[in-house]
């Protein structure tokens, strides 16, 4: 009995290890590509570019992972593939190279490209290490997986505010470091993640007991399904549009508002990706207790009375906004991932491709329509436009309720 007990907490240990692992890899791969938008304004001085041309290095890094994202996901489950988790990093590594190096806008759209392929590799496979890696509470799982990479994007702009535009472009080297120690860690996850995979292959081939521990999922019919997931796609137009307004463009709008430089308004959005951080560890395991639906309607709906009002607040009421709009908004991704993951449990790689994918191609193409709106109109405008975004979130209130997962 001991033995056995002693056995489990062994197996648990490793798992947890194997989840702080991609959770920290998330982190470093999300910090190198959310440097990208948060870096516009050290390209726009360094190589005159406009501000449609700055949507299309965004649009590219984001388009890349989106399209690439949905088959990763769809190859994993058919054949998972450990050596993919550290293959990932190595693209980035070469992405970030180039923009250290790159002169020219096209040369900056491939080494965006890179970044976004790496992106690609690693939320899909490591999206499934963190739902193997969880037990029964699988929005914490899914939010601590997820935390790691609003961290990266939280850390982004202080990256940009203080080493990249002080130093130059050159400086981009230094994030190469990043992609090293994310080769390192995946590379240790890789093997346990290897190993797992043997161990449920075994699993699968030996008789099936029935214990009754677990409950029987309720059946759904295909229109069903793509209604939901149309919805839980309208939701993730909503946030992710609103988030790359807010990541490209909302440092102009501060800066040029309160006459303030580009560097305090980097600070602004590291206090909304820092609140987000915050939120997305909070919403898994508040799902777990109360629901998925009630964190995704309140997730995105809950956003709207500070959103709209953040263009017409001070600077410093500005920045008490924007962390109850990161806290907020960034508390329902991981959960309508394990929501969608829940309704079709047999392609959790898919449908963590499908979602991660959509977010950054929903984002790329944001950032090239409110770029190009931009150089029409202004920034003031599409501000006050994207803060519109989060009464989208309303159409929740059309999932169907789920049952919250109760400790034990």
């Amino acid at each position: 009995m001991a033995q056995a007990t002693l056995s489990k907490m062994q197996i648990n240990s490793s798992a947890n290890w194997a989840l702080a692992g991609v959770s920290f890899a998330h982190l470093l791969n999300d910090a190198m590509q959310t440097v990208v938008p948060s870096a516009f304004p050290l390209f726009q001085q360094t190589m005159q570019l406009s501000f449609a041309q700055m949507g299309w290095i965004a649009f590219t890094l984001n388009i890349t992972a989106s399209v690439l994202q949905p088959l990763v996901g769809y190859m994993s489950d058919r054949k998972p593939m450990p050596i993919l988790l550290p293959g990932g990093m190595l693209f980035s590594l070469i992405g970030v190279l180039g923009l250290a190096l790159s002169s020219e806008l096209w040369m900056l759209l491939v080494s965006a490209a890179l970044i976004g392929i790496g992106s690609s590799i690693l939320h899909p496979e490591s999206s499934r290490v963190a739902h193997m890696a969880a037990s029964r509470g699988r929005g914490m799982a899914q939010s601590i997986f997820q935390v790691g990479g609003n961290t990266g994007q939280a850390i982004a702009p202080l990256l940009v505010a203080f080493i990249l535009l002080p130093h130059g472009q050159r400086s981009f080297l230094w994030l190469m470091g990043f992609a090293l120690i994310g080769i390192l860690i995946q590379s240790v996850v890789s093997r346990w993640y290897r190993d797992k995979l043997a161990e449920t292959r075994i699993r699968q081939q030996q008789p099936l007991k029935s214990s009754g521990a677990e409950p029987v999922a309720r059946p759904v019919s295909r229109g069903f399904i793509a209604f939901t997931m149309g919805i839980l796609i309208l939701l993730l137009f909503s946030k992710f549009v609103y988030i790359a307004g807010m990541t490209g463009y909302y440092a102009f709008y501060y800066a040029d508002a309160y006459d303030l430089p580009l560097s305090q308004a980097q600070i602004c959005l590291f206090i909304l990706q820092f609140a987000g951080m915050v939120g997305t560890l909070l919403g898994g395991p508040l799902a777990d207790r109360y629901g998925r639906k009630p964190m995704i309607w309140f997730s995105i709906a809950g956003t709207a009375p500070f959103s709209l009002l953040l263009p017409y607040a001070g600077p410093v009421l500005s920045m008490l906004l924007c962390g109850m709009i990161g806290l907020i908004l960034m508390s329902g991704f991981s959960v309508i991932i394990v929501y969608a993951q829940e309704l079709l449990p047999r392609h959790i790689g898919t449908v963590s491709g499908l979602f991660f994918g959509l977010s950054f191609g929903m984002a790329g193409l944001g950032s090239v329509v409110l770029g190009s709106l931009i150089d029409v109109t202004s920034v003031a405008f599409v501000i006050k436009l994207c803060s519109f975004l989060p009464l989208l979130g309303v159409c929740a209130v059309l999932l169907r309720k789920d049952q919250p997962r109760t400790a034990g």
